[in-house]
This record gives C-alpha cells, sequence and structure tokens, in this order.
C-alpha cells in the first residue's frame, strides 16, 4: 500500500466517487472570489494510482486526448506528471474555472467508466489570498467531500486556523469533510 493509498483508505472498497459533487466547486468559487478574496489560479489537477495495463494505459490517454481535443474550444492546457510515489497527475491550465471543473470531471468520468474509479484519489482546486499564499482545495474521491488545505509558507505546515476558517465559511456551499482527521495534507501539489 503506497503514501497515498494510506491516506486515502486505498485498501477499503467504497462507492465510487460521487461526479456531481465536483460541480458544487463552480457555485462555490463565485462565493470564494467575492466574498473571500481568493483568486483562482488557472490550475486544477486530479491524481490517481496508474495501472501497468494496456487497458488503463489506454483510458489514460484516450482522456488526455480527449481534453487535448476540448482545448480547442476551451484553452484548457493538459500535463501530467508522476510525483515520488508514482501517483499521476493530471495537471489542467485554464483562465476560465469552469472550464477546469469541467476537465476535471472528464478525467474522473472516464476512468469510471473504464471500470477503474477506485483509482482516483483526489481533485485539487489551485486558489490564492490577497497576499498570494496558496490556498487548496482538495475533494477527496473515495468520500465525496471537500477539505481546505493551506501550507504555511516556507514549512511543511499548515495554516490549520485559516483551515478552519474555510470550513465555517464554506460549508453551506460544498460538501466540507466533517473528520478532521482525513484532511490529508498533500504536499509538493504541481499547481
Amino acid at each position: 500500500m503506497g503514501f497515498l493509498d494510506a491516506l486515502f483508505g486505498g485498501g477499503k472498497k467504497l462507492k465510487g466517487p460521487a461526479p456531481d459533487r465536483i460541480f458544487a466547486m463552480v457555485t462555490a468559487q463565485i462565493t470564494m472570489e467575492t466574498g473571500l478574496g481568493l483568486k483562482h489560479r488557472n490550475s486544477a489537477g486530479i491524481v490517481f494510482q496508474p495501472l501497468g495495463t494496456a487497458d488503463f494505459n489506454q483510458i489514460v490517454k484516450d482522456t488526455e486526448e480527449l481534453l487535448r481535443g476540448a482545448a480547442e474550444d476551451t484553452g484548457t492546457t493538459v500535463e501530467t506528471h508522476d510525483d515520488e510515489f508514482n501517483y499521476r497527475w493530471v495537471v489542467l491550465r485554464d483562465p476560465d474555472f469552469d472550464d477546469l471543473v469541467q476537465a476535471v470531471n472528464v478525467v474522473s468520468t472516464e476512468l469510471s467508466a473504464g471500470g477503474y474509479g477506485d483509482r482516483l484519489l483526489a481533485a485539487v482546486f489551485a486558489f490564492e489570498d490577497d497576499r498570494g499564499k496558496p490556498v487548496f482545495f482538495i475533494y477527496n474521491f473515495k468520500r465525496g467531500k471537500y477539505y481546505p488545505f493551506v501550507p504555511a509558507p516556507g514549512t511543511q505546515a499548515r495554516n490549520n486556523e485559516r483551515e478552519f476558517q474555510l470550513k465555517a465559511q464554506l460549508e453551506n456551499e460544498l460538501p466540507i469533510e466533517p473528520e478532521l482527521e482525513r484532511w490529508f495534507p498533500l504536499w509538493e501539489i504541481p499547481l
């Protein structure tokens, strides 16, 4: 079992991702920008545990091609990145936040339709505060819930106070993870 498996409960059989909850981020983003002073960073990502099978690799390749094909209309750019724990990140960049959410949904839907929904770990939406400091909202596919992740600058520590503030400010708009011990930090997010 890998590092992120341990964090996100990779050994258990849970129900598949709830893609409709991904779209809650679209309306919450308006509140974040207008009411909380958070600006999206024109990037989002989805992380999953890849398999070495031809079928899985073909689904990932087809999904990337689908996103790149749609990029002619949306302007979304697609990159892939394997992290130090051998998890694959699909990194999406687009100034239109709705396009980012839709692209994350495409990746999760395609993997789920291919029978690999259990390989999905998290979607990450990148924001910054009025001082340019990062604020991430992580969607845990296994739980179908969001939680804020606010790294403290220059360290591998978190700004828990700010995370709790964001929870209180957004819990009516986002399905927020109620169990704080499941608010796992993701360090070195490539967004």
